[in-house]
Order: structure tokens, then C-alpha cells, then sequence
């Protein structure tokens, strides 16, 4: 779904309208909406086009998956997606919010209020108990004490660690750190939950309890956006994006991109 002709057709009449009605605000249904988005780096002289005009459209409650081979442009869609970057060109709007001409003040804000981010590295404090991980983004906010433990230990209970509140990060195991960390970063309530390689640093079985987390969540209502370079990881999430050279390559649902995947033989028959 990219705005040049050679590329493939938005896959519903929804959808194209969302992205092709520049400078409207896109229907409360659509938790993201880009237009044209295009990102370019000067790399000592010569300029690397990231994005090259790429229009999506997410519907609220919608379980994403963002791939692509190295240099196709994903890492760089997510970091627009996440507001930590701005585009060169084109609209991005997040939650009803014009989002790519912000400053960088303004850009925090809806970092703060809107996404919650998951990381492969947990980023949790190694002397802190996960309620006091979970509670520290609420710290950050002003949110007072009692109000802060009971949305933390409401987060927790949410990922099935209501019995593992007080527990330090090495008391845990590598799939518990992680959904510590996706407790943080749903304690906010965010818009959507940003996922960047979030089983990279975990086993196949602790993966697969991974991506039953995020799987009951998005049952729950929650907008999950993953990004992975993993076919099978990807192939949880109810739709998938590819990108290749900074552009949209297909946008298929779970099925038929499993289906994709083995009528190709494997993920590196289909550009991945």
C-alpha cells in the first residue's frame, strides 16, 4: 500500500480512502493512518531513501506485523510510527492527531500518552520489583502512590504475573522479564502497543508464550504492532505487512500469508 502506481492496490475501498484523503482527519475507526510517508538520511553526501511514500491504514484493535529483509525500511516506518522520528514527507496520524509536523516537545507528549513500547532487551531496573518497574512510567507521570499500585498491579495481573509483583528481574525467567516489560508499557493505557523484536532474545518455547501474550491482548481490544524479521513470529499476528526497498511489497491476512509461505518454501521465496 504505497502511494506509486507500481505498487500493489490498497487491499479495501476503507482503507483507500483513509490514506488518499489528504489533510483530513481519517474516521475514529483508524488508529493509523499514513499518507505518502517518505523518509530520506544524507549519508555523507548521499541520500538514502528509507521510505518512499508509503501509505497504510490501521484500524483500531487491529494485531500488526511489520516485516521486511535488512534495508527495506521497516526499522525506519516503526521508529515514525513510535514518534521518534519525524517524516521528510507525507502525513502521519496517530489517534486522530496530525502527528508529522509536531515538534519534538509535542512528539514526547504523544509518545508518553499514546504508545507503549516493548523492546527484544527487557530494560527493566535489575534491584527494582516488577511492581516498581511496572509503576515507574506512573512515577514519571505524577500519578500518586496508591493509584500507581493498583493500575501496576493491574498490568501485571493482565499478563498472568499477578503472583510475581514482588519478585526482583533475576527472580524471574526470560519470558516473565518480558511481560514485565509489556505490563510497563500497557500501565499507561496506550493507543497501540508497539513491539520492536519482542522474542529476539528468547527461545522458541518461551517465544511461542510470548506471542500468547500478545495474542490475548489483541483479543482484549488491544492495537498491537509488532516489527520482526521472523515469518513464524509474524505469522501470529492477524495481518502482515512486507516492505522491500522502502516500500509496501504485500499486506496479506494471517492466513493467506501462511498460506504464502508454504506454497513459496520458506520466507526467502517471498522477499524476506
Amino acid at each position: 500500500m504505497t502511494s506509486t502506481t507500481d505498487e500493489i492496490p490498497l487491499s479495501t475501498t476503507a482503507e483507500r480512502q483513509a490514506v488518499t484523503n489528504g489533510g483530513v482527519a481519517p474516521e475514529k475507526d483508524w488508529v493509523i493512518v499514513t499518507r505518502g510517508l517518505k523518509r530520506e538520511y544524507d549519508m555523507g553526501g548521499e541520500i538514502v531513501r528509507a521510505l518512499r511514500g508509503v501509505d497504510v491504514a490501521i484500524r483500531r484493535n487491529e494485531y500488526v506485523a511489520i516485516m521486511g529483509p535488512s534495508g527495506s525500511g521497516k526499522s525506519t516506518l516503526m521508529n515514525l510510527i513510535g514518534c521518534l522520528d519525524t517524516p521528510n514527507a507525507g502525513e502521519y496520524w496517530l489517534n486522530g492527531m496530525l502527528v508529522s509536523g509536531m515538534h519534538e516537545d509535542e512528539l514526547a507528549r504523544v509518545r508518553n500518552k499514546e504508545i507503549g513500547f516493548v523492546f527484544q532487551t527487557f530494560n527493566l531496573l535489575p534491584r527494582a520489583s516488577a511492581l516498581h518497574n511496572v509503576e515507574l512510567p506512573l512515577v514519571y507521570a505524577g500519578v500518586p502512590g496508591d493509584e500507581r499500585r493498583k493500575r501496576a498491579t493491574e498490568a501485571l495481573t493482565r499478563v498472568k504475573l499477578g503472583d510475581r509483583i514482588h519478585h526482583r528481574p533475576n527472580e524471574l525467567s526470560g519470558g516473565q522479564r518480558q511481560r514485565v516489560a509489556i505490563a510497563r508499557a500497557l500501565v499507561n493505557t496506550p493507543a497501540i502497543l508497539l513491539a520492536d523484536e519482542p522474542t529476539g532474545n528468547l527461545d522458541s518455547a518461551t517465544s511461542e508464550e510470548i506471542m500468547g501474550v500478545f495474542e490475548g491482548l489483541a483479543s482484549e481490544g488491544q492495537t498491537v504492532i509488532m516489527v520482526t524479521h521472523e515469518p513464524d513470529i509474524a505469522a501470529h499476528a492477524r495481518r502482515v505487512i512486507v516492505l522491500k526497498d522502502g516500500m509496501i511489497e504485500s499486506d496479506d491476512r494471517r492466513e493467506n500469508f501462511r498460506a504464502k509461505i508454504h506454497s513459496t518454501g520458506g520466507a526467502s521465496k517471498i522477499g524476506i
